[in-house]
């Protein structure tokens, strides 16, 4: 309850923040997927690069993904850093907070970042294990009076780094509704990675510069950035963006690769609420005989939700009409951001397809330039396919009013 109430705060703010919502109409370079021109423009335009010599693990939905953090956790010798959008209540926040505050009181330095309106609902007393086990815990922007507009940026980060060697990422919150499997109402459909490897350090740049505002406490050491041998060979970037920057990289990132796509597009993300640049990106790939699909949040989800998906509906029509193909994922709720791109090019994060992941939030996202995990994706993707309903422009077409409607209310989202 705190949360949405705090969220509904942060809606207000956006209703007086047009000009931060707002970006020029970029016109992109004509590079396409795979060609070293295309890897080059995505480095200087995110101010990122590919860092190879690493490993992936692909992990779906809370059946995987928290056994796999819980156990990294538990193998903690030196330090765990770990920040959430969204931390709730429930038996997996307990044995997160319970497994935390054992490794602090073996003597590993924990430090905890949870923003504090998606996490306003976090028990008191798990903060309270935390703290008096011994772990470092901070809010990420509490409510100031004194500078709301501030209030409205938050960080929508997933990143959990252990020892400095291995790390994760994606767009998983601490709470029920990311156990299972993905395929009951109740419980959350959702793509996250696991990773070793060089790159761990630019995740954990990731979460020192969200720690640093929050605490003005700089990490450094060994334990926090040790040497780091290869562990394979995939080469992984990682995208921050953050409105402190402009909060343009993740936009940038996906315009660019949208732009230089050739034979495909596959887009699961659980919010569909484009600028009219990102739109028409997406239709004139489909006219010039790109195959784009999206795959998007659908019936079963929670009343603010419903009211995202009806706002969503309301930008269909130009993308439908120009071919993009648009399924409502049937299950559960859909909250997995994952893209992959002409069957080489793979992105997993934090980053919704809205305004409040291109110009508010800081996010993180980590894409590949690998043929092996677009295959992994793609089939991810084509299961996920089958537990969908196709949006038909005729139907679209017969209630356009009625989402129309909806539009106002696109700020008044639950930021997940």
């Amino acid at each position: 309850m705190r949360r949405t109430i705090a969220i509904y705060g942060v809606a207000l703010t956006v209703l007086f923040s047009g000009c931060t919502l707002s970006r020029p109409s970029y016109t992109t370079p004509g590079v396409h997927v795979g060609e070293p021109a295309f890897t080059r423009a995505l480095e200087a335009h995110t101010l990122s690069s590919l860092v190879p010599g690493n490993r992936a693990q692909i992990l779906l939905n809370g059946n995987e993904i928290f056994p796999a953090m819980l156990g990294a956790i538990r193998e903690a010798k030196t330090t765990i850093t770990l920040a959430n959008f969204i931390y709730e209540d429930g038996d997996i926040a307990g044995e997160m907070a319970a497994a935390l505050a054992e490794r602090c009181r073996a003597g590993v330095k924990v430090s905890v970042l949870l923003d504090a309106v998606g996490s306003s609902d976090m028990p008191r007393q798990h903060v309270a294990m935390l703290q008096d086990a011994g772990c470092q815990f901070a809010w990420y922007r509490p409510l100031n009076p004194l500078s709301i507009r501030r209030y409205n940026h938050r960080n929508h980060r997933r990143v959990l780094v252990v020892d400095g060697r291995v790390g994760f990422t994606g767009g998983t919150g601490v709470g029920e509704q990311w156990t299972g499997d993905g395929r009951q109402p109740k419980h959350w459909r959702q793509t996250d990675v696991r990773v070793e490897g060089p790159i761990v350090r630019a995740l954990q740049a990731a979460f020192v510069e969200d720690w640093r505002e929050a605490t003005t406490l700089l990490l450094a050491g060994d334990a926090y950035f040790p040497p780091l041998e290869p562990r394979g060979d995939l080469a992984i970037q990682s995208v921050k963006s953050s409105p402190a920057s402009g909060a343009t990289e993740a936009y940038l990132l996906f315009l660019l690769t949208i732009e230089a796509a050739r034979t495909s597009i596959k887009i699961t993300n659980p919010y569909f609420v484009p600028d009219v640049r990102m739109a028409r990106a997406l239709a004139d790939a489909a006219r010039r005989g790109v195959d784009v699909t999206l795959i998007t949040a659908g019936a079963v989800s929670g009343t603010q939700n419903q009211i995202v998906r009806k706002a969503s509906q309301a930008h269909f029509g130009t993308v439908l009409e120009a071919g993009v193909k648009i399924h409502e994922y049937g299950p559960a709720m859909l909250h997995a951001k994952t893209m992959v791109v002409d069957d080489q090019w793979v992105s997993i994060g934090s980053a919704n397809l809205d305004n409040a992941s291109f110009a508010l939030n800081n996010e993180l996202n980590v894409t590949f330039l690998d043929r092996r995990l677009a295959r992994r994706l793609t089939d991810i993707f084509e299961r996920d396919l089958k537990s969908t309903t196709a949006v038909n422009l005729d139907e679209w077409r017969r209630h356009v009013l009625r989402h129309l409607l909806y539009l106002p209310l696109i700020p008044l989202r639950d930021q997940l």
